[in-house]
């Protein structure tokens, strides 16, 4: 039985940035689901147990002994040692993209010490304003070029809190006891595959910025395929 893809989009952002992924992969005869993760920062910490059930939510509507490849892309990849070890169903899987990596023991901090400086003077009353309002139009533009793609992906960002980012995300032992791979579009992110292929997991590179799976959605998709050898 082929894995369904589960793809996992960022809290940062929505699940329409995996949208055209998903419909090429279905295209080719896949099964996918795309969970939301929109509701992840209401309320107070901790903030992850919601991103588990979430998933966990989405894949009711699925055979529990139905297998499960889990597709993470940016600061989701800190969620999917959880979300593994929180699914009733197997996972032969998991694939990072363009994505921050767990932590190898111990939990991961969802920010480093300088995204946190760079985010509390954004903050009001506890909460940041949308992602792509953080960064200067010419860092935004190059990740776009659809205009009503861009319009999608903005208008559905999450305002999240600010403690969403100082959170320590818990990293469960064995979480990775099946086949990891990751796949890169570009730096920053470059150090995080750097890391991926010192822990033996394979590693493919699809040159574009940080939300190249809307730009480029069917090489995306025939990468993740050769990554999980699901073809």
């Amino acid at each position: 039985m082929q894995p369904i893809f589960v793809l996992v989009h960022s809290p940062s952002v929505g699940p329409s940035t995996w949208q055209p992924v998903a419909e090429h992969l279905r295209a080719a005869g896949h099964r996918v689901r795309v969970p939301s993760l929109l509701d992840v920062g209401a309320g107070a910490p901790p903030f992850w147990p919601r991103v588990v059930e979430a998933v966990r939510d989405d894949l009711r509507q699925a055979p529990v002994d139905s297998p499960v490849t889990l597709v993470a892309h940016s600061n989701a990849g800190l969620f999917l040692p959880l979300v593994r070890s929180g699914l009733d169903h197997p996972v032969t899987g998991s694939v990072f993209v363009d994505a921050a990596l767990p932590a190898r023991t111990g939990p991961t901090p969802v920010a480093p010490p300088e995204l946190l400086e760079f985010l509390r003077p954004l903050a009001v009353n506890g909460r940041l304003p949308r992602w792509t309002d953080w960064w200067d139009e010419a860092d935004v533009a190059p990740m776009f070029t659809d205009p009503t793609v861009r319009q999608t992906v903005v208008e559905e960002q999450p305002t999240l809190p600010l403690s969403y980012y100082e959170q320590r995300v818990p990293v469960p032992g064995g979480w990775d006891d099946h086949p990891c791979s990751y796949l890169l579009f570009g730096p920053p992110y470059d150090d995080f595959a750097a890391d991926a292929r010192e822990r033996g997991w394979r590693v493919a590179h699809l040159p574009g910025a940080h939300l190249h799976q809307i730009v480029d959605p069917a090489g995306t998709s025939r990468q993740l395929v050769e990554l999980c050898g699901t073809a």
